[in-house]
Formats: structure tokens, C-alpha cells, sequence
């Protein structure tokens, strides 16, 4: 089988519970529940998730647990994120060849099987809209801090190969922002330097220059404080494929950061669900 669709997806914390969404994140929300549909099509096998809110400091994590179960109350955020159940299925023989397949790429990585690891919002909040019915396996990966964007891109690559070379179909999904220097007020857009950043990025993605925009991270991330560094960005350009369409479905700000949600897959949804090029990147 193959990567049948990849997205970056928002996760901000006030997203999470529907009927308190204000009126500049509704747009994220609407697409996501689209593509909820989408990805109830497509019928996939497993989702294989990096999450910015599961920063490791020195290894590449998979979470090998065979069924996700908890309660999520956020700790930045326990006012807008408190008591959030969750149940999802795992993979965990898929999960352990994704850790072997790392180490024989000689990288620091390790499985995690422990029913009592709470996930973080990151994952939480997207998939309560892109699989509501929790009845798609789910493998969590971690942000590595000490990983440069060029160790995360041959982690990617090497996950990438295992989800090719199985019989399963596959959607990724890369959880995290953009522009990401944050200030206190929602409402609040990234400064015109930063977003200007944004833009560029955008602009590279959309017009599938992969190669310049993953060459622009580096300043990228330092310059507009890009969440993790970029880092989720780069193990999703690792699982783009050649053929694969870039379709820009909706933005939104957070507190001074950027949210975009964009997918690469090979069917290109319909007209009426994408947004035209005038209106990307407020």
C-alpha cells in the first residue's frame, strides 16, 4: 500500500470543544470535519501522528501502546482542556517496526508501551474531529529537541519507507503551527515579519517547491519561532509523494501564532472545499 494522505493540521486549544470556538478558528474546524469525511473514504489502516506537544529531549519516541486510553487535562491550558476523554486502537507491531526501522538507520529511537502515558493535546484535539468515531488505529510520534531538522527529515524517511512497504494504508498527520511566537489574546495574529515568513513558506508548499521550502526552515524557525522548530514540518516533507497535491483548506490565528490545515494526497478534493489562492494567508 502507500501514504495515502498527509496533512498539517492545527491543534490549538480552543478548538477543542465545539460549541466554544470563537469566530476567527471556525473555518479550521469546517475543513477538518470535511476531511473527516475523507478520511472515512480513504479507510484507512492506521494514522501515524507527530504531535508538537510531545517534546522529547534526546529520543525519537513511538508510542507502541496497544490501545490509547485516558483522560486528557491540559497543563498549559486546564481552563479551555479539562477532563477530555479518549479511546483509540493501536498498532503496536506496525509501531515496533517503525522503532527498529530507526535504530538500523543509526538513530537514537525508542518504543513506548505504557497504558498509563496520557497523550497531549496535540493529539487529542485534531483527531476529536478527523476520526470522531476513535475506530482508526493511531501511532504517536514525539518532537525531538535535540534532533536537528535534517536528523528529524532521515527519521521521517525511514518511517516513510516501513509505511510504504506495508500492506496498509496510511494517513499521516503532522500537528502543529507555523509562526509560533506566541503573546497572551487569542484574536491575535503573528507580526507582519513573521507572517510575511508565513507567506513565503506557504507559497513554496502550494506551489510544490518542497525542496526550497525545506530548505527555508532553518531561518524560518528561528525567525518566526516556527513550534518545535520546524521539526514537525520536516519529518512531513519526508512523507510527501512525488504526484501528490497540495491543497490549502484553511488558516486561522492563535495568540500571536499561525494555523493552517493543508493536504497532500492524490485525489484532490472537490472545488467548493478548497479556498481559492486570493484567500490563503490572510
Amino acid at each position: 500500500m502507500t501514504i495515502e494522505l498527509s496533512m498539517l493540521v492545527p491543534h490549538v486549544p480552543s478548538i477543542c470543544h465545539e460549541d466554544q470556538v470563537p469566530d476567527f478558528q471556525q473555518d479550521m474546524v469546517s475543513a477538518m470535519k470535511r476531511m473527516a469525511k475523507e478520511i472515512e473514504q480513504i479507510k484507512p489502516d492506521v494514522i501515524v501522528l507527530v504531535s508538537c506537544h510531545w517534546p522529547s529531549t534526546f529520543f525519537h519516541y513511538v508510542d507502541c501502546t496497544p490501545i490509547h486510553k485516558g483522560i486528557l487535562t491540559a497543563i498549559e491550558a486546564p481552563d479551555l482542556i479539562k477532563d477530555v476523554p479518549y479511546y483509540y486502537p493501536g498498532d503496536a507491531d506496525l509501531a515496533a517496526e517503525l522503532v527498529i526501522a530507526g535504530q538500523e538507520a543509526g538513530l537514537q529511537v525508542q518504543g513506548v508501551n505504557d497504558p498509563y502515558y496520557v497523550w497531549d493535546y496535540g493529539s487529542v484535539v485534531p483527531l476529536r474531529y478527523l476520526v470522531p468515531k476513535e475506530d482508526i488505529p493511531v501511532i504517536n510520534l514525539s518532537v525531538t529537541l535535540a534532533a536537528s531538522l535534517d536528523e528529524t527529515y532521515r527519521w521521517g524517511t525511514a518511517i516513510a519507507e516501513v509505511l510504504r512497504d506495508s500492506d496498509k494504508r496510511v494517513v499521516f498527520l503532522s500537528s502543529g503551527a507555523l509562526s509560533h511566537n506566541l503573546v497572551r489574546g487569542r484574536h491575535n495574529k503573528p507580526t507582519i515579519a513573521e507572517h510575511a515568513l508565513d507567506k513565503q513558506f506557504i507559497e513554496y508548499v502550494m506551489n510544490k517547491d518542497f525542496k526550497s521550502a525545506y530548505q527555508m526552515l532553518p531561518e524560518y524557525a528561528r525567525m518566526a519561532r516556527v513550534e518545535s522548530g520546524g521539526r514537525h514540518l520536516a519529518m512531513l516533507f519526508s512523507m510527501i509523494e512525488d504526484g501528490c497535491q497540495p491543497i490549502y483548506m484553511a488558516d486561522g490565528q492563535s495568540s500571536g501564532s499561525w494555523n493552517v490545515l493543508i493536504t497532500f494526497g492524490k485525489k484532490v478534493v472537490s472545488s467548493s472545499e478548497e479556498k481559492v489562492e486570493e484567500e490563503f494567508i490572510k
